[in-house]
This record gives C-alpha cells, structure tokens and sequence, in this order.
C-alpha cells in the first residue's frame, strides 16, 4: 500500500530501541519497513529477544510503508517470541498495516497465548502468558 506518486522503499528505515523497562524493551519503528530495509530491524529483534524480556514492544507509529518483508518479519517475531516466552505486542499501528495484520490473519496469530517454555527449565509444564493489549 504505497500512497500515489511515492515509491516503496524511499524513506529510510528508521529505529530507536528503548530498554527504560528490561522485562518489555520498546522498539520504535519509522520510514519503510520492506525487502531492502528491514535486515537491521530482524538483527534488533534476535538480539532483544536472545534476552527474554516478558514482552517486546514494537511501536509502528512512524511506520510509512510495509511489504511482505516486513509482515513476515512481525511473524518471525511472534515465533521466536512463542520458543523463548516472550509475547509481542504492537503498538500505534496506521491503519493501513491494521488493515494488513487483518486481511492476513497475523492479528489472530499475536493474539493466541504464549505457551512457552521458560529458557533452561527443559521439561517444566509451559506456562501460560498472555500478550497485552494494543494501545
């Protein structure tokens, strides 16, 4: 969904990672989010989650453009997310990548509960975690 007369791809991603609160680093996402930007975005994403905070935040409010790059990597998050016990939750999503998140069912995929195991316990019964709400 790119706005008439603008090219994908033309706005640099933007990132600014906010660690204020350990247990749910915020990640704040800008510019374009696509095929050629998104490498340092996933980078970010495997090291923060390598850490197992309760929860990652990513704050699209800055958000201009997403393709399936980007979608994809909101999924790779929420899978890795689910293997290490930490819940994904986005946060001031545009309405175009609301409409996005719908219209491919990844809406429905971040709002299942976390069943993980926690890092190191082996095979302790999972526990059950359940993502915050959007804001």
């Amino acid at each position: 969904m790119v706005p008439q007369g603008r090219k994908p791809e033309s706005t640099p991603l933007s990132l600014a990672v906010d660690r204020t609160d350990p247990g749910a680093p915020l990640v704040r996402i800008g510019g374009d989010l696509a095929y050629a930007t998104a490498r340092p975005l996933r980078l970010e994403v495997d090291r923060l989650l390598a850490e197992h905070p309760a929860v990652l935040v990513l704050d699209f409010q800055e958000l201009l453009f997403i393709d399936s790059t980007g979608l994809s990597l909101i999924v790779h998050a929420w899978r890795e997310g689910q293997q290490g016990g930490t819940a994904i939750q986005l946060r001031s999503t545009p309405r175009f990548l609301d409409t996005i998140l719908d219209m491919t069912g990844v809406t429905g995929l971040l709002a299942r509960p976390l069943l993980a195991t926690p890092p190191g316990t082996g095979d302790a019964a999972p526990t059950l975690h359940r993502p915050a709400a959007a804001g």
